[in-house]
């Protein structure tokens, strides 16, 4: 087992994410049930070379994510662009904010779900798949469930997966499965309990302009969860190889990363252009 402690505060280092593989990073490298993974594009991740965009969409995320933890006085203060700097609403929350709180009102309002995001925030615990040193950061534990927040576009949404020529959930489309197989699992190596794992999702629709959140406490299958885990049993190993070396990490020739690096050798042949996922 590892001896790299984690804290609150190297939690999201870059020596942690070197030596601890997250349900975040296995999905970079490994993609998810509708979206390709990229190795040189999570190598480059690791190493620093991509700069990470804080979109408002991301911050919104953190912002209800920071109400939930207790930690949302904090949040604002270090993030003095949600506030609005000019014209009539100067010192007032963004549009974008303002939605985020009515959001998290909509949430509060719900026995069910305040009772499911119930319990200790952002548990940090550590494990072993495969061999390989894994992380994890549960939103929410009462030693009965595992629980993770989602802000989402709409509960209801669901993507095409063009080589499955099907649609999907958004929590299988995000990957949402695996992060619950590999919590579940890390969960239970540390204190001997499987415990379900579920979703509280909050949304951002709105109706002329006006938010109206929906909500939903969405359990991730136990026996999808099963499936999940035995696939990263047998793709961390991989991971691990490429993160210290020993093997390249592959190219998709997809992703912006690769159109961003990519080198010419010669031309192709037109029958090679057409790039499919």
């Amino acid at each position: 087992m590892s001896n790299f402690a984690l804290t609150p505060e190297n939690y999201y280092s870059a020596e942690a994410n070197m030596h601890y593989v997250s349900a975040s990073q296995y999905k970079d490298f490994c993609g998810t049930t509708g979206q390709m993974g990229c190795e040189a594009a999570a190598m480059a991740k690791l190493r620093g070379e991509i700069e990470e965009v804080q979109t408002t969409a991301l911050l919104v995320g953190s912002y209800v994510d920071a109400y939930f933890e207790g930690t949302l006085p904090m949040f604002v203060a270090q993030h003095p662009e949600i506030i609005s700097s000019r014209g009539k609403t100067a010192g007032e929350l963004k549009s974008e904010f303002k939605q985020a709180s009515v959001m998290i009102d909509r949430a509060v309002k719900d026995q069910v779900f305040m009772r499911y995001m119930d319990g200790d925030k952002q548990v940090i615990m550590t494990g072993e798949v495969s061999g390989v040193p894994v992380k994890i950061k549960i939103d929410s534990t009462d030693g009965h469930r595992l629980t993770d927040l989602k802000t989402v576009r709409s509960v209801t949404e669901t993507f095409y997966a063009k080589d499955l020529n099907q649609r999907l959930n958004f929590c299988e489309w995000w990957g949402y499965d695996i992060q619950g197989a590999l919590y579940r699992e890390v969960y239970r190596q540390n204190t001997g309990k499987l415990l379900p794992f579920y979703i509280c999702a909050v949304s951002k629709d709105k109706t002329d302009g006006i938010p109206h959140p929906r909500i939903k406490v969405i359990e991730v299958p136990p026996r999808i969860m099963d499936e999940k885990l035995i696939e990263i049993e047998r793709n961390i190993q991989n991971i691990q190889m490429i993160k210290t070396g020993e093997i390249e990490p592959l190219r998709c020739e997809v992703c912006d990363y690769c159109a961003d690096t990519e080198v010419l050798d010669g031309p192709v042949s037109m029958d090679q252009i057409m790039g499919e996922i």
